[in-house]
């Protein structure tokens, strides 16, 4: 079903973050999506956010985080999970929307939130594939989701020396978030289509033979079972980041700006 949507004005973009993702997505919105427009960035390293800010069409400001977020009709998060929480709330009091890179940030508090603040809160399927079948297999009775994440040792944040596969963690996502917020954001976006961050059960494994970084998903349920797998080159900025994810949050703001959406 096709869903249409009319915006009168451009949606007025913040960007919180000028690294890897930040920087290529507010390239790509600058120059491939009419219905948007950067109009504001902040980055704790200012002179990164500047020289972003001269490479952009727009122009957009330079300014504070709290003056970005009063700016902005969308702002998008790629600052880092610590500092999810913070923005969310700021973000939703000024009853503005958030797009949120950092998914192990996000939290079913953060989502209350914006619920009482009537705010939206996007959060785009990243390094995946598969998470409109989860989300709709979600409205009957999923019984397991089980991820397996293999990657090269470059690609995953204190095991870069690893000579031989290993697997350096096996439990549920929650505690993979935790221990690594920077390298398995797919599991809480998993986590939040499916059952939860507790029943999601997650296996990292490092391995030098690999080049790319590999995500395998299976779900089961009342509907039958569903297996993904996905191969991700790096992002030739940051080898720790799929470039499918940077790739997928291009595709998020397409979509809010969009017309016609197309899956669940």
């Amino acid at each position: 079903m096709a869903l249409f949507k009319f915006r009168r004005e451009k949606l007025k973009i913040g960007i919180l973050g000028c690294g890897a993702i930040g920087s290529v997505l507010a390239k790509a919105i600058d120059k491939d999506i009419s219905g948007a427009k950067v109009v504001a960035i902040e980055d704790s390293i200012k002179k990164k956010a500047n020289v972003l800010a001269a490479q952009l069409k727009s122009k957009p400001k330079v300014v504070s985080f709290n003056k970005l977020i009063g700016m902005s009709d969308l702002v998008i998060e790629a600052a880092g999970k610590e500092f999810v929480k913070v923005i969310a709330e700021v973000t939703f009091s000024k009853g503005k929307d958030l797009m949120c890179m950092s998914v192990g940030g996000v939290h079913q508090g953060l989502l209350d939130v914006a619920e009482q603040c009537k705010c939206n809160v996007y959060i785009p399927s990243g390094a995946i594939a598969g998470l409109d079948a989860v989300k709709a297999a979600a409205n009957g009775k999923i019984k397991s989701v089980t991820l397996v994440t293999t990657k090269p040792p470059k690609s995953l944040s204190g095991y870069e020396n690893v000579k031989v596969r290993k697997v350096v963690y096996s439990g549920d996502a929650m505690k993979a978030v935790e221990l690594f917020p920077k390298n398995i954001n797919v599991s809480a976006a998993l986590s939040l289509a499916g059952i939860g961050f507790k029943k999601t059960k997650v296996k990292i494994i490092v391995d030098p033979s690999v080049k790319r970084n590999i995500h395998e998903i299976v779900v089961e349920g009342d509907f039958g079972k569903i297996t993904t797998k996905t191969e991700n080159k790096p992002s030739p900025l940051n080898p720790k980041t799929s470039y499918l994810a940077v790739l997928s949050a291009i595709a998020m703001v397409k979509r809010i700006v969009g017309k016609v959406e197309i899956g669940s």
